[in-house]
């Protein structure tokens, strides 16, 4: 009886054995776990642009509306100091080609920020889901 029991269930404590070893590998890899530094906030080193607003054909509404961004980064005290809350960021949309990254890059030379430029493959991950900490790290 005790051999029937070991034979059935041996394989199954085996296999969830190699799982939690594959799995606990392919995280330390990824950087994942806390205080993990993942190899992604090491690649993405950030770019001090000397774009402006002034490099930026055309679109001339919408370097006024992102006018007050500018703002915003040069002097955030003034408007916490007022009350107001700091937007988390932008949304540029429109079809490819249009100019959004150079007038992200223009906000950035403008406020004399730095600019980070990442694609979303490069934060995008199907494993344990580490885009979004990816992300913190990134921005701490």
């Amino acid at each position: 009886m005790f051999m029937n029991f070991f034979g059935t269930i041996a394989p199954w404590i085996v296999g969830y054995g190699l799982s939690v070893l594959v799995f606990s590998t392919l995280g330390r890899q990824m950087g994942g776990g806390p205080g993990g530094n993942s190899r992604f906030s090491k690649d993405v080193k950030p770019e001090m642009t000397a774009i402006t607003f002034s490099d930026v054909a055309g679109i001339d509404e919408a370097k006024a509306e992102l006018q007050e961004v500018v703002t915003i980064l040069k002097t955030p005290e003034v408007y916490t100091r007022l009350g107001a809350k700091i937007p988390k960021g932008v949304l540029l949309s429109g079809p490819p080609g249009t100019g959004k990254t150079l007038l992200a890059k223009a906000v950035a030379g403008e406020a004399k920020v730095p600019f980070y430029a990442v694609s979303a493959s490069e934060i995008n991950e199907v494993y344990f889901g580490v885009g979004a900490k990816r992300i913190r790290e990134l921005f701490t």
